[in-house]
């Protein structure tokens, strides 16, 4: 399982418990494929895969890295294979074929058990090069200063005008849904030690064209989150009879208080690029609430302000495009409580929020 963005490892569990196939492992049969990307409705050809050579990362006009297995197959099926539906099955697949494994310059003094920093493969769109990187490296494991060495690899060897990262995110703002799409030039890193107002921002002036994304068309391609209101309450009955003795007996009004579990009928898609709005970064135990007092932040995630910090002051731009995986908590919760159970539902619908993301990206390169 990939530990990087893990919702089990962002609410507070520990490497061991996130990893752990003890952990809370959630089942709600019946879910949809993805569907086929007629890319041709908006009027654009599908991206065109390249071959990826092995043991040197390409030149590439912009890098699109994202982070954990369903992210992955979400990129998978917008970047590389949209043309025929990609069974529910496949979105904890953790290799795809053409992808290769980088693991170059290593740093000596590795964790055991990192061998690799990730895994590439080069796309075009729209007569220019994209690589796609699903990154093994990240600002909880192996850490901030090893992360931070990725990106300054990737922009030495690729050489490129833009980073863009593509994932999933807890929610922050009371009203966004599960499937939410938001997208800003800036990242805000967490700090427990200091005051909000001094924590470090990181941002830049890289705006996405809104030509695709305002296309009454594309949304046509979006694909609704199939949340339904059985299913969570399975979804809930399960977490129920395996948190029993740590949190009680939960209601589903106590547990999404808001509704914010039930998608919207059309996934939102907020571009806040080339603006004063942030998300949050953090690698420590962090939930954002219906009433918390992290609503100025778009989301909450654990890599992204790292990429600015890496990419301050070499003239590469970047930009983050996170999705909704599992929306703001009820704060009335038991402690931990709110990340067991954004963790449940980034489990079950984390791939379809991730699609969405994924295709959000495709159109600002479009």
């Amino acid at each position: 399982m990939d530990v990087g963005h893990n919702p089990k490892l962002r609410f507070g569990m520990s490497l061991a418990e996130a990893t752990s196939d003890k952990r809370f492992q959630p089942k709600i049969t019946g879910l949809p494929p993805l569907p086929v990307v007629d890319f041709a409705k908006v009027g654009k050809q599908p991206p065109k895969v390249l071959p990826s050579p092995a043991g040197a990362l390409p030149k590439a006009d912009t890098v699109v890295i994202t982070w954990t297995d369903s992210e992955w197959a979400a990129l998978q099926h917008v970047f590389c294979a949209g043309g025929s539906a990609m069974p529910y099955s496949e979105s904890t697949r953790s290799a795809w074929p053409g992808w290769q494994k980088y693991a170059a310059n290593l740093p000596s003094n590795r964790p055991k058990g990192w061998d690799y920093w990730g895994q590439y493969q080069l796309v075009e769109i729209n007569g220019k090069n994209v690589l796609l990187f699903k990154s093994n490296t990240h600002l909880d494991y192996p850490g901030e200063a090893t992360l931070v060495a990725l990106i300054k690899l990737l922009i030495s060897d690729v050489q490129p005008r833009l980073i863009l990262s593509a994932g999933t995110a807890g929610g922050a703002k009371p009203t966004d849904h599960i499937g939410t799409v938001r997208a800003v030039s800036a990242g805000t890193l967490y700090n427990a030690h200091d005051k909000p107002s001094n924590w470090t921002e990181y941002k830049n002036g890289w705006t996405a064209s809104n030509t695709v994304l305002n296309s009454a068309k594309f949304k046509q391609l979006l694909f609704p989150v199939p949340t339904k209101l059985s299913d969570l309450s399975k979804l809930r009955s399960q977490f129920n009879a395996y948190y029993q003795k740590d949190y009680g007996n939960l209601s589903m009004a106590q547990l999404d208080p808001k509704k914010l579990n039930i998608a919207d009928p059309s996934p939102k898609i907020f571009n806040q690029t080339g603006g004063n709005d942030s998300l949050l970064t953090a690698s420590t135990f962090i939930v954002a609430t219906i009433a918390g007092n992290y609503q100025e932040f778009t989301v909450v995630e654990m890599d992204d302000a790292i990429i600015g910090e890496a990419c301050k002051g070499t003239g590469v731009g970047f930009g983050f495009i996170r999705n909704l995986s599992d929306p703001a908590q009820n704060g009335a919760l038991p402690t931990k409580a709110p990340g067991s159970w954004g963790s449940a539902v980034y489990d079950v619908y984390g791939f379809y929020t991730a699609y969405n993301g994924a295709l959000a990206t495709w159109a600002m390169l479009a």
